[in-house]
Order: C-alpha cells, then sequence, then structure tokens
C-alpha cells in the first residue's frame, strides 16, 4: 500500500479517496438537485406550496431505512458493486422527476430518490479499508466534507444550468443533467477502484438481514436503539396527517403507523434469528466488540448532522426575518455554514487522528454545545458582521464534530463497518427530521436552546465510550485470525 498521505496524489490509497468522495460528492448533487430549482418546478406542475413542502419531506424519508439497507448489502458484496448499482439505479428516479407532470409523479420520483443518500455509508467502508488506523479520521473526513459539498454545488450551479437551456422546461433538462452524471460516476467508479488493497481480505458478515452483536446486553441495546429511527418514520407521517400538513388521508395514515410496528417486529424477528447463538454460550472475548461504542456515535450523529441538515434549511429564514434582510442576501450569508464543510469536516477528521477519537469528541461536542447556546441569544440587537460569525464558529464545531464521529465509526469492527456506518448516518437524518419538527412548533431561539440541550446528552453519552485501542480481530474463512490495528 502507497506510504504517507499524499492529497494532490491519484496513485493507490489516494486515487481510491479521490474517486470517492466524487462519487459522493455526484450523490448528493443528485439528491438536492430539486432544492434550488424549487420555485420554476412548482409553477411547471402547478402545484401547491403545501405540496412542494411534501416533496421537501419526501426527499429524505426514505433515506433513514436506506442507509441501514445499504450497509448491509456493502458489508455483504462490497462497495465497488453497490456504490456503482446506486448511482446508476437512482438515475431512474431521478430521469422520472425531470420527466414528471404531476405532482403524484414528482411524489413518488423525489420519494424513491432518497435512496442516493444512502451512498454516503459506502465511501465510509472503502475509505476504512485502504487507509490506516493513524490516517483514518483525515482520510474520512475529506471524503465526507467534500462529497457533503455536492449539496452546495447544486444550489450554486443548476438554477444556471437551468437558464442556460431556458424556458419552462429549463428545469427539467437540468435535473436530467444530474442523473446522466449519476450514470457516468457510477460506471467510472465500477472500471477503477477495488474494494481493498491487492493480498488484503474484504471480511463479510456470517449472515445479511440484521445487525450482529456479541453479548445479550447488546441484544438489548441494539433493539432500543432502532426504535428512533422507527419513531422518526412516524413523525414524518404525522407530519403529513390531517393533524399536520393535511397531505394524507385519517386511514392511510393508521395504516402507515401500523405497517412501521409490522416492520419493527419483523426487524425484531430478523435480529433474534442471527443473533440466537449469544443466548446459548457466549463469544470469545478476541471476537467481541461493543456495541455501546455504536449507541454513542448515533446519538452525536443525530446531534452534528441532523442539527447541520435543520439549520442549513432555516438558516437563510433565520437571517432574513431577524435581521430584515433581502432572502436572496440572507442566503448567501447563510451558505457560508454549507462552505465550511470543505475544511471543518476534514480539521475534526485530523484532530481526532493526532489527539485521540473520544477526548476530540468531548471537546467538540462542548464547543457545537457553547456554539447553539450562544445562537440562541442572537436576535436583532446583535451587529449582523458578529451574528455570522457566530453561526460559522458554530459550523467548525458541528462539522468538526461529523469528521470525529466517522473517524471512530470504522474501529469498531471491520466486517460490519458499512451497517455500522448506516445506522450511524440514519440517526443524523432522524435528527433532522426532529429538529425540523420543533422549529415548527417553538421560536428560533427556543430551536437553538433545544439543539444546545440536546448536544449535552451526547457528552455525557461520550463518557461510556471507550478509546479504541489495539486490535479488531476478524476469522479468515479458512479459519485463520488477522488482527487489524485500530491505534
Amino acid at each position: 500500500m502507497q506510504s504517507g498521505f499524499k492529497l494532490l496524489s491519484f496513485n493507490g490509497k489516494m486515487k481510491i479517496l479521490h474517486l470517492s468522495w466524487m462519487v459522493f460528492f455526484v450523490s448528493f448533487f443528485v439528491w438536492f438537485n430539486h432544492a434550488p430549482l424549487l420555485g420554476a418546478i412548482a409553477n411547471s406542475l402547478g402545484i401547491s406550496m403545501a405540496q412542494v413542502k411534501t416533496l421537501l419531506i419526501l426527499n429524505v424519508a426514505l433515506t433513514i431505512p436506506a442507509r441501514v439497507v445499504v450497509g448491509m448489502l456493502t458489508d455483504k458484496f462490497g462497495p465497488r458493486i453497490v456504490y456503482a448499482a446506486l448511482l446508476i439505479l437512482c438515475s431512474i428516479p431521478c430521469f422520472m422527476f425531470a420527466l414528471s407532470t404531476t405532482f403524484e409523479q414528482a411524489a413518488i420520483a423525489r420519494f424513491a430518490l432518497g435512496f442516493i443518500g444512502a451512498g454516503f455509508v459506502v465511501g465510509i467502508r472503502m475509505v476504512s479499508e485502504w487507509f490506516p488506523a493513524n490516517e483514518l479520521g483525515t482520510a474520512e473526513g475529506i471524503y465526507g466534507g467534500w462529497g457533503n459539498f455536492g449539496s452546495a454545488a447544486a444550489a450554486m450551479s443548476l438554477p444556471l444550468i437551468a437558464l442556460f437551456f431556458g424556458g419552462d422546461d429549463g428545469w427539467r433538462y437540468a435535473v436530467g443533467l444530474t442523473g446522466v452524471l449519476s450514470v457516468i460516476f457510477g460506471v467510472i467508479w465500477y472500471l477503477n477502484v477495488t474494494d481493498t488493497p491487492k493480498g488484503a481480505t474484504y471480511f463479510k458478515p456470517k449472515q445479511i438481514g440484521a445487525m450482529e452483536v456479541t453479548s445479550k446486553g447488546d441484544f438489548i441495546l441494539l433493539l432500543i436503539m432502532k426504535l428512533p429511527m422507527y419513531g422518526a418514520l412516524a413523525l414524518l407521517t404525522w407530519k403529513l396527517s390531517p393533524s399536520g400538513a393535511s397531505l394524507l388521508s385519517a386511514n392511510f395514515v393508521i395504516a402507515t403507523y401500523i405497517f412501521l410496528v409490522l416492520l419493527y417486529l419483523y426487524e425484531v424477528y430478523k435480529t433474534i434469528q442471527i443473533n440466537a447463538h449469544v443466548f446459548k454460550q457466549p463469544v470469545p472475548e478476541a471476537q467481541r466488540y461493543d456495541f455501546k461504542q455504536v449507541a454513542v456515535l448515533n446519538i452525536l450523529y443525530f446531534t452534528t448532522f441532523g442539527s447541520e441538515l435543520a439549520v442549513v434549511s432555516m438558516l437563510p429564514l433565520f437571517f432574513s426575518d431577524v435581521f430584515s434582510l433581502d432572502m436572496v442576501y440572507a442566503g448567501l450569508l447563510a451558505s457560508a455554514y454549507a462552505f465550511m464543510n470543505l475544511a471543518s469536516r476534514p480539521g475534526g477528521g485530523w484532530i481526532s487522528d493526532r489527539c485521540g477519537r473520544r477526548v476530540t469528541l468531548i471537546v467538540l461536542t462542548t464547543g457545537l454545545a457553547a456554539g447553539y447556546f450562544v445562537m440562541g441569544l442572537v436576535d436583532a440587537s446583535w451587529p449582523l458582521w458578529l451574528a455570522v460569525a457566530a453561526a460559522m464558529a458554530c459550523s467548525f464545531f458541528v462539522q468538526a464534530g461529523e469528521g470525529a464521529v466517522f473517524a471512530a465509526v470504522p474501529l469498531i469492527k471491520r466486517r460490519l463497518t458499512g451497517q455500522i456506518a448506516g445506522m450511524t448516518g440514519a440517526y443524523g437524518n432522524v435528527g433532522a427530521v426532529v429538529y425540523l419538527t420543533a422549529l415548527s412548533l417553538v421560536d428560533y431561539q427556543t430551536f437553538f436552546f433545544i439543539i444546545a440541550a440536546s448536544a449535552l446528552v451526547g457528552l455525557v453519552a461520550l463518557f461510556f465510550m471507550k478509546e479504541p485501542q489495539g486490535h479488531i480481530t476478524e476469522v479468515n474463512e479458512d479459519g485463520s485470525v488477522e488482527l487489524i490495528s485500530v491505534t
């Protein structure tokens, strides 16, 4: 394997890193291709503002279960084929959305496109296969930070592309081009990467269908940690119910609730089926992993990425309302929050590599809590520059915290990295649903205080986390044991 971390190189592991963030960039570029074009889309399809908001909700709804499913598929089949298939297959609902003529057609396409938001977890496993533990945080941070910028790139470029084509259908060509880009990069990815460096073993889970655990206590904790994901889906359903946006009938809402309960019970059944052995005989100490580590990282990503998704959605309106700014100007100020991702998330991973996973997360989570508390104090009496500076400082801790979370994820259990990343990533979407629901019920100041309080919960959880040390033990198909350093 290539030695050293040479960012400008495009050979060996650095080639894998650059291709990984590029395909992640494309997946987010496609996922958020509708956001900057909503005005044109609404006029073209003749849909109401309530229906526009429904499209926004549908765009993220499927991503919660999709990240879990894609994580399992990645662990089973490898990131090379899974990411290629995801990019190519998700071009289909992308083209469907570009060609839609009714709200119903657009809604179905947008719902299906939520699956491409799960691409993030595939690259987490790929990068973890190619980089040693002492470089992993930096590599995962670059992957996450630069790839995540795809949503901002869509906001900046797609309106210009739509204007270039012009007319009422300009938005359709812009959206359609993102689908073409998805297919192209799916092929480039498949032809240019391998799941592991030459001679390395790609460890796979023993069974697929539910996450493996290695103790009775972890089995119970896994089932508990699954509940918030179903709760978030129920919350999304409620927002579309007669009690919320009144876009779903009462009977359909009840049917959805019943389906979610049955789905959870089925997942309990699969979890029992795959982990029944832990109740019969203890797993050898060397082959165990601590699911508590996963639970802590889930809680932290709920606060970090969940709050980022929520704040990016509301920050332009916040600046506009509080400081009486034009929406265009307010949007430009708020966009600096997303730009911070380019440096902040890699920075969080880099700090984690050098200072330790746990202490880095403690410091960054403390800063995040303080940052949102300060944001809750912002009002019209503040100088605008100081309010923007407070938002940017807060965004550093948020995004650096995301980088530090995924610096730790691949160090828990190698063969389950995709599933762990999928569950942790899903918790970020759960956080966004919870925070945006809170925003619809309270004022801006209270919204920021709620995030700060939830960060304190994450800070408490961190005291139950252990610093990764020593080795991960994995067993080859021939029965031989391989030790993977996490220090």
